[in-house]
């Protein structure tokens, strides 16, 4: 029998200690956003599936509020034992740095990442009963009307402000942004008809119930789960494209063995048939597991694209 140092007999006994505590208690998923919306419908799919992966529970905690920012607080002050993750976007990891002049967080700094979740286009949306039925009906109405047709989002610089900006630089139509706090509120005006249209993702329900009409989705190919929608560059805008991107992220100095942990039931998730085909339906473009090196690349690299985006629309948040 070979004994070990005290010395090694000490180590071990933390190791053993301190591996539990990477499996234990329930997982928290810190959503920056409202229940019911595009950013929790992903987190909660992804959750659920993970947490099969697991063996652990993963409960969601929506924390909306400035732009996700409030979310991206709590999880940048959050234990970094690997049971507090959060949905990371393009928003909390792109536009708000470039959009608030100024964070109570760091978005490379403080956090460490786990991987893409998946990636999803705008699309175009209309009220079931507007008159336009194309993008060329709507170019047709803003150059006529300048200034009186309007598209809502759910606040300023969220994804559907800054992607209705971009049509509007790239179009070059005068069109009324008015901001909502949300996106579901925006959407409730949309299908009432008090806003002409949105530019978003997560629409597909609502048109598939009928209660709204897709003129265009802002991706180099059409959507699976819109086949008969015809991309922007099909419709004759070319060049107007937008990747809203869903990924999960943990507080830095959370343990390289849990991340890789995370990773792994994410990467079992998206394996998933099933997973696949309810983020297809979801208007969603599945994508390949990566892994966590690859994954804080793909969010370094981003940013800048992000930052140039918010500049461009001259959007400003306080």
């Amino acid at each position: 029998m070979h004994c070990l140092p005290r010395r090694s007999l000490a180590a071990l006994a933390l190791c053993a200690l301190a591996l539990p505590a990477l499996a234990q208690g329930p997982i928290t998923l810190i959503v920056g956003w409202p229940a019911g919306g595009p950013s929790d419908n992903v987190a909660r799919l992804a959750a659920t599936r993970m947490s099969e992966a697991l063996g652990q529970p993963i409960t969601i905690d929506n924390r909306a509020g400035a732009g996700g920012n409030l979310g991206s607080d709590a999880a940048a002050r959050a234990r970094p034992d690997g049971n507090t993750i959060m949905l990371a976007t393009v928003a909390s990891h792109g536009l708000n740095s470039a959009l608030y002049a100024r964070l109570n967080h760091d978005p490379l700094k403080d956090f460490a990442p786990i991987g893409m979740i998946t990636t999803s286009p705008s699309v175009l949306l209309v009220p079931v009963a507007s008159p336009l039925r194309s993008v060329n009906d709507l170019l047709e109405a803003a150059r006529a009307r300048p200034g009186q047709l309007n598209y809502g989002s759910g606040g300023v610089g969220s994804s559907q402000h800054l992607a209705g900006a971009s049509f509007k630089q790239l179009t070059g139509v005068d069109v009324t942004h008015i901001p909502y706090k949300g996106t579901a509120p925006a959407m409730t005006d949309l299908m009432a008809g008090r806003v002409d249209f949105v530019l978003t993702t997560g629409a597909i329900p609502f048109i598939r119930s009928g209660k709204l009409r897709a003129l265009a989705v802002a991706s180099r190919q059409r959507l699976p789960a819109l086949p008969d929608v015809p991309t922007f560059e099909e419709a004759g805008v070319k060049g107007f494209y937008t990747d809203s991107w869903y990924g999960l992220v943990a507080p830095a100095g959370t343990p390289r063995a849990a991340l890789e942990r995370l990773n792994g039931a994410l990467a079992t998730a998206l394996r998933n048939p099933e997973v696949q085909k309810q983020f297809i339906d979801q208007g969603s473009l599945p994508v390949k597991p990566m892994g966590v090196d690859a994954f804080w690349r793909f969010v370094r690299e981003q940013m800048p694209v992000a930052a140039e985006q918010v500049r461009v629309s001259g959007a400003r948040a306080e």
